[in-house]
């Protein structure tokens, strides 16, 4: 029996490897697919710090980066997966959430007290194409002037692995771990197009928030376990806590 894993690559093979040390057998099934976006020239711009919602945000930019003035501004990241793909790409001073954006929100806004930034300077903020919350209208109500820049997209994979839907018909997997909306919303689509959706949802859904989880169990999902943080070591004592049940 396998766990299946819907992140997208590479994570999930830090994924993969962490499960597999856990003892679980593992099947990935990346559903999205990374993709830079051009990032444009500004380095005459002064910002006053920059923002990441994610590691791939990071990642986007990561090429641009050697000798950029932006290593050297305070970076609020959304949690410790991101604080460290910032950390690796050569940012200097990295300020890490809790793991969602309403505390990410929570910890800029906590800069200004900290005198860790300045309302009056813009903050950038390094985004996907697509935003599940608008954290920059959020700081924006706040007094601050946010400037968004697109760093990378997620593409949809149209289809599952093929040896992902053998093991849904032979009812060899024995969990999903779903790690964002989007991802989730990818995955029933997938599994309704291979025909696999009775067994797939048949099974615990394992997902790293409850916005996540609202989308599986509206698809019919009737075992969702939600993490209780929004962290993959939560996630991981959620699928714990599946399996026992």
């Amino acid at each position: 029996m396998a766990v299946l894993v819907t992140r997208p690559h590479p994570d999930d093979e830090a994924t993969a490897s962490a499960l597999r040390a856990k003892g679980f057998e593992v099947l990935l099934a990346p559903l999205l697919r990374f993709e830079p976006v051009a990032f444009p020239d500004d380095e005459d711009a002064r910002y006053g710090a920059v923002i990441v919602t994610s590691a791939n945000a990071v990642r986007g930019i990561e090429p641009h980066l050697e000798g950029s003035r932006l290593l050297k501004l305070p970076l609020f990241a959304v949690g410790e997966h991101s604080a460290a793909a910032a950390r690796r790409a050569g940012f200097e001073n990295v300020i890490a959430a809790n793991g969602d954006a309403a505390r990410l929100r929570d910890l800029v806004l906590a800069g200004v007290k900290a005198k860790q930034l300045k309302k009056a300077s813009p903050l950038l903020y390094l985004a996907g194409a697509d935003l599940s919350r608008d954290l920059a209208g959020e700081l924006g109500d706040h007094g601050f002037n946010i400037v968004t820049r697109t760093t990378y997209r997620m593409v949809a994979m149209s289809s599952l692995p093929r040896e992902v839907c053998d093991a849904f018909a032979a009812n060899r997997i024995e969990a999903v771990l779903h790690y964002s909306q989007r991802s989730a919303r990818v995955f029933l689509e997938a599994v309704r197009a291979a025909g696999v959706e009775i067994s797939a949802l048949a099974i615990p859904q394992c997902c790293i928030s409850a916005t996540v989880a609202s989308v599986v169990r509206d698809a019919g999902a009737m075992q969702v376990m939600v993490a209780a943080s929004p962290d993959e070591n939560a996630l991981f004592e959620a699928l714990d806590r599946a399996l026992r049940s």
